[in-house]
């Protein structure tokens, strides 16, 4: 049995208003309208909702707050937005039109100084750490994070980074494999092992590669604690209740439902 509940977390990567897929963060492909989809999603019994604004950081502006309120109206789970929170005061905004928790990823990589400034001020809980990643030998562990939503290596190593994140007091971490990301071949459990080995403290949400059922119990008894879908939803390749009936069926505890 395993000893924390799973949740399931669609996401809705957004690009010019309208929710996108890709293989791997390229190729894009709409999926539908972001509130149109969170509503959905919220009635199929999901957990919690995240939205990214996939291109606010490359674009350099910030979040669109319209859909971000938008979407978050009418979403009774946990809401997570994402893309172009930069500081305090961004971040602050985005819990104004609805949000419960900020998604930050390049911004703490450029500006590590400020991600302790932003959990002082929002707590622990309502922020949640993004990491995309590459695998690449070079780096200690193998894997490395980079930013703008995947386009930009920094030479950092992931591992190293969950870590000096989590000692800041990030208590959710979300690992993106660039690999997987839209392929539909399975979660990176090697790098989820590794980073719940490097970071026990924190929550880890696995995100990209699920096509399969049996992918989800494998990313869950690698460590992972929320798992990310978004093509495998949005095309309706597994539903949510299929998704949770499969994993109450593994003995696995679901948060809800």
């Amino acid at each position: 049995m395993h000893p924390q509940p799973i949740r399931i977390m669609p996401c809705l990567d957004r690009k010019d208003g309208r929710v996108v897929t890709g293989v791997p963060f390229v190729d894009l492909h709409d999926a539908g309208a972001p509130a149109e989809c969170a509503r959905a999603y919220g009635a199929a019994g999901a957990d919690e909702l995240a939205m990214l604004d996939i291109t606010a950081t490359i674009e350099n502006r910030p979040v669109r707050l319209d859909v971000a309120r938008r979407g978050a109206r009418g979403v009774t789970v946990p809401f997570t937005v994402g893309g172009g929170i930069h500081d305090v005061t961004s971040a602050a905004e985005v819990f104004e039109a609805g949000a419960s928790r900020v998604s930050i990823g390049s911004a703490a990589v450029r500006q590590p100084a400020r991600m302790s400034e932003r959990i002082r001020e929002c707590g622990p809980d309502p922020v949640v750490a993004t990491m995309d990643v590459d695998a690449i030998s070079a780096r200690p562990s193998g894997d490395e994070a980079d930013v703008d939503g995947g386009r930009t290596p920094v030479g950092l190593d992931a591992v190293e980074w969950a870590k000096r994140l989590a000692a800041e007091g990030v208590r959710i971490l979300r690992l993106t494999s660039k690999a997987g990301d839209g392929a539909l071949t399975g979660y990176d459990r090697p790098l989820i092992r590794a980073l719940a080995a490097a970071a026990p403290e924190a929550e880890l949400v696995a995100s990209g590669g699920a096509g399969e059922l049996r992918h989800s119990l494998e990313v869950v008894e690698a460590g992972a604690t929320i798992l990310l879908a978004a093509s495998v939803v949005h095309f309706n390749r597994i539903s949510i209740p299929a998704l949770k009936r499969y994993l109450r069926e593994q003995g696995v505890p679901l948060a809800s439902g």
